[in-house]
């Protein structure tokens, strides 16, 4: 390995510095520079070496990708701990290099250290660190922190807060001097994850300005910050928020970080892009197409009835239902979510048949079959708790504050972890199950490890992985979904276990406009769980038409959570041509790029997927508001091939332009099946006339290459 080693990939480049022997420095991560000589490389370095003045320690400092004190660092450490109040501060020496990989040793403070530095094929940096206590005594971790440089250009922050149905709202701030942390403290990814930090030049947008942007990869506590200080260093780091006393390393064991990914770009949509081909890189990636999910939760929430459920059973199938989904509320004692909630046992007081009845008659509609659970939680209230009241987390002897009446399986504990594989297990046996809705209901709130009381997110975090895990391989063909009060475990590891995310518990589709497209900031659409709710949304109150609602859905996996027994027939028609739309489309939208335009109107939206090699799209215009022109402008069409000529064209059943002009018949000169035929450039430049909308409505356009 050269001392100086230059990656390349998919646009991007990767400068690694492992002269001396100290940990790997990051010197460039940006656009690509292009193939350089060994001469021009190191000219490179030169020209970027700073001025040796003003630091902390006698000539410039070099901040590694763990960074140390003991290099003159002084600002956050990439290895917090200490062996008794000894060896806080690290100083590794590099004994090999191996492609990504690179092991170091501290013989003075009896640490080892593995790390992985890699460039993907898709343009990501990814990076993780094992630590190894290669001492006689016992090493405390409290974290380990790993960072990427950005340049001076990145002068502004974007990254997101939230709460429950009203996940992933985002927020931008100017890049000052000192830290900007995001601490997340719930024991799961979280509402109020930074989720994608991102850090760019004034003003960028979805397709302008530079941007850096890094993403922990963990579904526990994590911390996320962007550093910059006055010798001109700019970091974005990230790591697992260890609580205190949570990790103690014996003699020979090893705390590996979470994976950090990072990704560069000119534009937002750039950005996403790259995670986006990686994550439809794995082989574990869905492959099949996403089938039309049916949810019953808010069409009949905790009464279940077999007719009842059939009737539903038999709409979801006549409007093109592929998935049908029983939600909370079929096992144990569990009649409302006050109790029951461990006993994984079918009711005998509900389904006295058992569920076969029920599963054969959805599978008998064609119709898979799926099922909620909630492995992790347990109601005080049921035989579960009150056979091992030993099994729930806490600090010590006490317990913590109940959570939606609920406390947290510790499943940590093995014999927790074996009990709750054994009966998730024999469910997945017993019936014709292919989908697994899996929910996390609570934050974790004094999660200790009894007895001892010991802080166990961190434990629990990778038990839940182990658990999800071994069910998959004994049930490789079982779906699951990431769920979590909604959207509160959404994480690249975790996406590792689950075949989707479920974006929030709020379907209503104006609030899903925002949400959706921020989701979408890094995960792509065919993992985003999007659904049609009622006319009247459940979590908001809001009304809205079926078109607009179906219209917002379409962008995602597709699914309906709403009563259809009790639709109207012209409801359900329409329905059930825009689950033929999505149908039609699902081939474009689950492997196109997703683009986003900057409009200047804030009252107007555009979005849309543009396949890969740029012969097909389609595109939402959406009006989320009341705009200050009265018509609206033109707007851009991002994305389309801008040597290729294309046939655009409204998409029924998203034709029909809800406002004024339609009401009163005036039309939209272009807006007709014929459309018009214009060459990519002119469209992604000058435009095309948006139509004249109602507030909280939606049309689609299709561009086709010809």
């Amino acid at each position: 390995m050269a001392d100086v080693t230059h990656l390349r990939a998919a646009g991007v480049s990767l400068v690694l510095d492992f002269s001396g022997s100290t940990l790997p420095r990051v010197r460039y991560w940006g656009a690509d520079l292009g193939e350089l000589s060994t001469s021009e490389l190191a000219a490179t370095l030169l020209a970027q070496s700073p001025h040796p003045i003003g630091y902390s320690v006698d000539g410039p400092v070099d901040v590694a990708v763990l960074p140390e004190q003991s290099a003159g660092w002084l600002g956050t450490p990439g290895i917090v701990g200490n062996r008794g109040g000894r060896d806080f501060s690290t100083a590794f020496r590099v004994v090999s290099v191996d492609g990504p990989a690179v092991e170091a040793v501290d013989e003075a403070a009896g640490l080892g250290l593995a790390l992985h530095v890699e460039l993907t094929p898709a343009g990501l940096v990814r990076q993780r660190a094992v630590l190894t206590n290669t001492g006689s005594s016992d090493f405390t971790v409290d974290a380990v922190n790993l960072t990427l440089p950005a340049p001076p250009q990145a002068v502004e922050i974007l990254d997101f807060t939230g709460r429950w149905t009203r996940e992933r709202s985002p927020q931008r701030t100017a890049w000052n001097h000192g830290l900007h942390v995001r601490e997340n403290r719930t024991g799961r990814t979280g509402y109020d994850s930074a989720y994608l930090l991102a850090a760019g030049t004034a003003g960028f947008g979805n397709r302008t300005g530079e941007i850096w942007a890094v993403h922990t990869a963990w579904s526990g506590n994590h911390r996320t910050f962007a550093e910059k200080t006055y010798h001109s260093v700019s970091l974005l780091g990230s790591g697992e928020l260890l609580l205190s006393g949570e990790v103690v390393l014996g003699p020979g064991e090893s705390y590996t970080s979470p994976w950090q990914y990072a990704s560069y770009g000119h534009g937002l949509d750039e950005v996403s892009a790259r995670f986006h081909r990686h994550l439809r890189s794995r082989a574990s990636h869905p492959s099949s197409p996403r089938p039309v999910v049916v949810n019953t939760w808010e069409a009949v929430y905790f009464d279940h009835d077999l007719d009842r459920l059939k009737a539903l059973a038999d709409a979801a199938a006549s409007v093109g239902g592929e998935r049908f989904v029983l939600d909370d509320g079929w096992f144990g004692s569990r009649r409302d979510d006050r109790r029951g909630l461990g006993d994984w046992y079918v009711s005998d007081e509900v389904w006295p048949d058992g569920l076969g009845p029920l599963t054969d008659h959805v599978t008998g509609l064609g119709m898979q079959f799926g099922i909620w659970v909630e492995p992790e939680m347990v109601n005080p209230d049921s035989e579960l708790a009150r056979a091992h009241p030993d099994w729930l987390m806490a600090a010590g002897d006490r317990l913590p504050r109940t959570a939606r009446h609920q406390q947290v399986l510790d499943l940590a504990r093995p014999e927790a972890s074996a009990h709750i594989l054994r009966r998730l297990d024999a469910l997945l046996s017993e019936y014709p199950v292919s989908y697994l809705k899996w929910d996390h209901n609570r934050d974790l709130v004094d999660a200790g490890h009894r007895p001892t009381g010991r802080a166990g997110v961190h434990g629990q975090t990778l038990a839940v992985y182990r658990l999800l895990d071994e069910l998959r391989r004994r049930h490789p063909d079982v779906e699951i979904e990431s769920c979590s009060s909604g959207g509160a475990r959404v994480d690249l590891e975790i996406l590792e276990r689950t075949d989707r995310v479920w974006v929030s518990d709020c379907i209503d589709a104006l609030e899903r406009q925002s949400m959706q497209r921020w989701t979408n900031a890094l995960i792509p659409l065919e993992l985003m769980g999007t659904h049609v709710g009622a006319g009247t949304s459940h979590t908001t109150h809001r009304q809205h038409p079926v078109d607009f609602r179906a219209g917002t859905a379409l962008f995602g996996h597709f699914g309906i959570e709403w009563d259809l027994t009790a639709a109207s027939d012209a409801d359900l028609a329409r329905l059930r041509s825009w689950v033929e739309l999505y149908k039609e489309l699902r081939p474009l939208l689950h492997s196109g790029t997703s683009v986003h335009g900057d409009h200047p109107d804030p009252a107007i939206e555009v979005h849309g997927v543009v396949a890969e090699d740029g012969s097909d799209a389609v595109f939402a215009i959406v009006a989320l508001a009341t705009s200050q022109l009265y018509p609206p402008g033109a707007v851009r069409l991002p994305g389309l091939s801008t040597d290729r000529t294309y046939h655009v064209h409204p998409l029924a059943p998203g034709d029909v332009p809800d406002g004024n002009a339609h009401n009163w018949g005036v039309p939209l000169p272009w807006w007709r099946p014929e459309g018009v035929t214009l060459p990519g450039r002119v469209l992604t430049t000058a435009g095309v006339q948006a139509p004249v909308l109602h507030p909280e409505r939606l049309v689609l356009v299709r561009a086709t290459a010809v």
